[in-house]
């Protein structure tokens, strides 16, 4: 993945690197030398991305409760005893 510098000295993060670190408007970038002499883009703050699935937490809803599931696989109607 490549990108061009302007002739302000400024590049573009793609969008893939943004995502997969979390970085939108306003984060904060941190650049370091690694142990072979290539330059590490990380995040300088302390919020962490949200992972993909993360993001998907939750949103089955509430679900049955014990024993609605137990009335289910018994073949019972739910509220009958």
């Amino acid at each position: 993945m490549s990108t061009t510098v302007t002739s302000k000295g400024q590049v573009t993060i793609p969008k893939a690197v943004r995502d997969l670190l979390g970085i939108t408007a306003g984060s904060q970038v941190d650049f370091h030398r690694a142990e072979d002499g290539s330059i590490v883009l990380t995040r300088a703050d302390s919020e962490k991305p949200v992972s993909r699935f993360e993001k998907l937490r939750g949103h089955a809803g509430a679900g049955l409760d014990t024993d609605a599931i137990m009335a289910l696989t018994r073949g019972e109607a739910r509220g009958e005893e």
